[in-house]
């Protein structure tokens, strides 16, 4: 399945302060960094989640049609982390709450506008 998932960013400052508490709410921590990237993991054989400087040197953009989801622990997990980032500054892109049968989610835009969702199946 995914090993780790890169989002693009033109202010690394920015986005390691969004993302290293957002990452908390799943465990989360710095797994590495250079002067290009940094990772967050809940473990160092486990995913990764990366922001990173486009290795061509032009200006990071959001894919249109991308998202990335994180996988919540529950319901109460998928409200705390769509809280947590719009708190944070990020955007609503779709309030917390059923999507059909057996799926709960939240989705939001990070600082640097990538979509992201934060769902529950049960």
């Amino acid at each position: 399945m995914i090993g780790y998932v890169t989002l693009g960013t033109n202010d690394m400052a920015r986005a390691a302060g969004f993302y290293d508490i957002l990452m908390k709410e799943f465990g989360c921590k710095r797994a590495w960094e250079t002067e290009r990237f940094i990772a967050w993991s809940a473990n160092e054989q486990g995913q990764l989640l990366l922001v990173i400087k486009p290795y061509n040197g032009e200006p990071a953009t959001v894919g249109n049609g991308t998202m990335v989801a994180f996988a919540a622990s529950s319901k109460a997990q998928v409200e705390a982390v769509h809280a947590c980032a719009l708190a944070l500054g990020g955007t609503d892109e779709g309030a917390v709450g059923p999507r059909g049968d057996n799926f709960y989610a939240g989705y939001f835009r990070d600082l640097d506008g990538h979509k992201l969702a934060v769902y529950f199946m049960g």
